[in-house]
């Protein structure tokens, strides 16, 4: 069973299903709530500036009027009549200078803007103001008159102002004023009227508004960011403005929030800008808060949810890997108690009930170490009456030869056979004895065949090598009756052993008739097979306790040999490599 997804990562992930759209309904309120603020803020802000901007057109229309009202004032037009050759009024005409220079200052006192009025007398040549009466250049009137507002530039120093100028000319609509015309009045006033406003309504809470042209340039406020209104106007320069517009500009990744309204009297635009993170402060300020206690709160779940993982996932899980390596066969296993808890009670009972199930199997498997050597036992009592067979039908068969030599050797090598075979106290001989029995076999059956041929060539480590009793020889005994005795020109037996990886192995040959591979797979299905009637237990009893004792990688296989007949292989793990998994598996 899988446990990739702890209690911990489930509540982490409810506990960000939950949160996160409280965070998206707040992101979107809160965005919905800045764009209608915003929105509020750019009408409000366009409503100021339309009301600013009509009163300054309604100074500068009142001041247009100024002309045409002053036209048909009777003094004027009586000046308008006056033609002179002299450089000097008469005292009639003085006087009427007196009473138009009072009624233009008059004029220009009924404002409180600083204008100044001037009466041009083609006819005369001269140019009446409030303190002056001169002569004029009529070229340069010439070049002054235009339609509507003029302005011009004029520098100050470091400062630079704007004049504006209003033309009106009597009679209306005719050609080449600056010399026809019978009277011609000029208005101007400079930008510092223009800039008072603007700063009057800078105090009244606005940031920083100005007036610009693009043909003509900017009036500035007193107070005015210069650096930052230039750099302002080059953005609104890219786009064309609206006659009321409102947009945001980015100057130095800081974004502002521009409103225009265009004059409709003077074509100038009244422009105000505010940074939007002043504007914006206060809901910046309850993000900022919104968003700490999110991550708090979300601390603290997190917090509560490895604290409840660790007292309850934790110890969940130890029991779970513990019922694991029950259920591998590992009752070593033992649970840790930790705290005084429902858990901690589990593990104490666990860690009981697999300390019984390991006496229990302790008890079980001494029991089966009984009946394994029980059988063993028996599975070698089984071999000794088949190896006394087939001597004592030899004895007979030279007995009934007179060979009298062959008896006695038989006999002999008999008698150390039975010696050897009567030790049954003994679970397990040296290598060389086994050795040594089967030289005392083949040394029998050479006697009774002349063409046995045999080599035994095992190393001395593998001599050293403890084995059940009774292993070898039956090797020995059916490659000499299936193999020799079967085929009239075999003869030749070699046993040759080596360890490789850790395995002995051990082979013995013949040069026999030997056997198909049809006929090896058979023999090797009855070998891991039940024994029965029509197989021999010779070949059987060896596999069955060599498997017994060192488990199913030990046992016998059967291939064709080099000499011609069959190959036979008995394969056991090393007594050292044995030696060691017992260390390590104590050592664990």
């Amino acid at each position: 069973m899988s446990y990739r997804t702890n209690l911990f990562s489930k509540m982490v992930i409810l506990i960000l299903i939950m949160l996160i759209p409280v965070v998206l309904l707040y992101w979107y309120s809160n965005h919905k709530t800045t764009n209608v603020l915003r929105d509020e803020l750019n009408r409000s802000n366009s409503n100021q500036l339309e009301f600013f901007q009509n009163q300054v057109n309604t100074h500068i229309e009142l001041l247009s009027s100024w002309p045409n009202l002053l036209i048909h004032d009777p003094d004027i037009a009586s000046f308008r009549r006056i033609y002179t050759d002299s450089r000097y009024f008469d005292l009639d005409a003085i006087n009427l200078v007196k009473r138009i220079q009072n009624k233009l200052s008059i004029q220009e006192s009924s404002s409180n803007w600083t204008t100044k009025l001037y009466l041009y007398s083609p006819s005369m040549g001269r140019v009446v103001s409030e303190r002056d009466a001169r002569f004029y250049d009529k070229q340069a009137l010439r070049e002054s008159i235009v339609s509507g507002w003029d302005v011009r530039k004029i520098v100050d120093g470091k400062d630079e102002k704007f004049m504006f100028s209003w033309i009106t000319a009597s009679p209306y609509g005719i050609k080449d004023p600056a010399v026809n015309a019978e009277t011609i009045i000029k208005l101007e006033f400079d930008s510092d009227n223009i800039r008072d406003m603007l700063d009057k309504f800078k105090d009244d809470g606005r940031h920083d508004p100005f007036y610009y042209r693009e043909e003509s340039g900017v009036i500035y406020n007193r107070t005015s960011d210069r650096e930052l209104t230039n750099r302002l106007m080059d953005q609104l320069a890219i786009h064309t403005l609206q006659d009321v517009d409102n947009r945001t500009v980015v100057i130095d990744n800081e974004p502002y929030m521009v409103n225009t309204v265009k004059s409709s009297t003077t074509g100038w635009y009244l422009v105000d800008y505010m940074p939007l993170s002043d504007i914006l402060k206060p809901i910046h300020q309850s993000n900022v808060l919104f968003y700490s206690s999110m991550i708090c709160l979300l601390g603290m779940s997190f917090l509560a949810a490895y604290l409840l993982y660790v007292q309850v996932q934790v110890p969940v899980k130890q029991l779970i890997r513990g019922f694991q390596r029950l259920k591998q066969e590992d009752y070593s296993v033992r649970i840790k108690p930790k705290g005084r808890n429902e858990f901690s009670f589990l593990s104490e009972r666990f860690n009981s009930m697999v300390e019984q199930i390991q006496q229990l199997f302790e008890h079980v498997y001494l029991e089966q170490i009984h009946v394994r050597e029980a059988r063993l036992k028996q599975l070698q009592s089984q071999i000794n009456p088949h190896f006394f067979y087939n001597c004592f039908s030899f004895i007979t068969s030279m007995a009934k030869l007179k060979r009298v030599d062959a008896v006695v050797a038989m006999s002999h090598n008999l008698s150390r056979y039975y010696r050897y075979t009567t030790r049954q106290e003994r679970d397990v001989v040296p290598l060389n004895e086994e050795i040594e029995f089967v030289n005392c076999y083949l040394e029998i059956q050479q006697m009774r065949m002349d063409r046995i041929r045999y080599r035994i060539d095992l190393p001395d480590s593998m001599m050293r090598q403890e084995v059940p009793p009774l292993i070898v020889q039956p090797l020995v005994e059916n490659a000499v009756i299936h193999g020799i005795e079967a085929d009239a020109d075999a003869g030749e037996i070699r046993v040759s052993g080596e360890k490789q990886n850790g395995v002995m192995i051990l082979k013995v040959e013949d040069d026999g008739q030997g056997m198909t591979s049809e006929e090896r797979d058979k023999l090797l299905d009855k070998l891991r097979g039940t024994m029965d009637q029509d197989m021999g237990c010779g070949l059987w009893n060896v596999n069955q306790r060599m498997q017994l004792r060192y488990g199913e990688q030990a046992g016998i296989n059967i291939t064709e040999s080099p000499l011609g007949g069959l190959c036979v292989t008995l394969s056991w793990p090393a007594e050292d490599e044995i030696d060691e998994e017992e260390v390590s598996a104590d050592a664990d």
